[in-house]
């Protein structure tokens, strides 16, 4: 056995003092009425008999202890029931605030799984235009490369090069350097 289960709660306790002093409050009833209907019996039987006033005043003192201890009982009772209630009440409130704390949990979890697949598309979405324009410049670059090859091929094989003329520059009173060449 654990320790636990010896373990009495404070409500228990005060549940079983609470049945205990009902008890003994319907023991003493009993023998209060047992007693007055004795009592009766002999008066009737015998009008010189007259009961004993200690004995009267002690079961009336017992009857006021017994009252009081069961008045506190009862009210310790009722101030257990209330913390028990606040308690419960607590308990409630965690157990939703957990709830709702594992679903945002949960969710974050799931966005988190989630992101390397939203980063993936979105970059896959923004070099989209990039893939384009580089297969385009690729195209333009391609064209231009067989261009150039075509040209460069038909002047090689064209007709020898022609001199190029160059215009002339008339010097009207102008001198224009010369280099040893006089």
């Amino acid at each position: 056995m654990t320790d636990n289960e010896f373990k009495v709660s404070p409500m228990e306790t005060l549940r079983e003092e609470n049945n205990r002093l009902q008890q003994e409050l319907q023991q003493r009833d009993l023998l209060v009425q047992q007693l007055s209907e004795e009592i009766l019996r002999l008066v009737k039987g015998n009008i010189a008999f007259l009961p004993n006033q200690a004995l009267t005043d002690q079961h009336a003192e017992e009857m006021r202890s017994l009252n009081h201890k069961l008045a506190n009982a009862e009210e310790q009772l009722i101030l257990s029931q209330l913390l028990l209630k606040e308690r419960d009440q607590q308990i409630q409130e965690l157990r939703h605030a957990l709830a709702e704390s594992n679903a945002r949990s949960q969710d974050l979890q799931h966005k988190i799984e989630n992101l390397p697949a939203v980063y993936g598309n979105k970059f896959s979405e923004r070099m989209e235009p990039v893939k384009s324009k580089v297969e385009e410049l690729q195209k333009q670059n391609s064209q231009l490369n067989s261009e150039v090859q075509n040209l460069s091929h038909r002047l090689a094989h064209s007709t020898p090069p022609q001199r190029i003329e160059v215009p002339e520059i008339q010097t009207s009173g102008l001198s224009l350097p010369t280099f040893g060449d006089d």
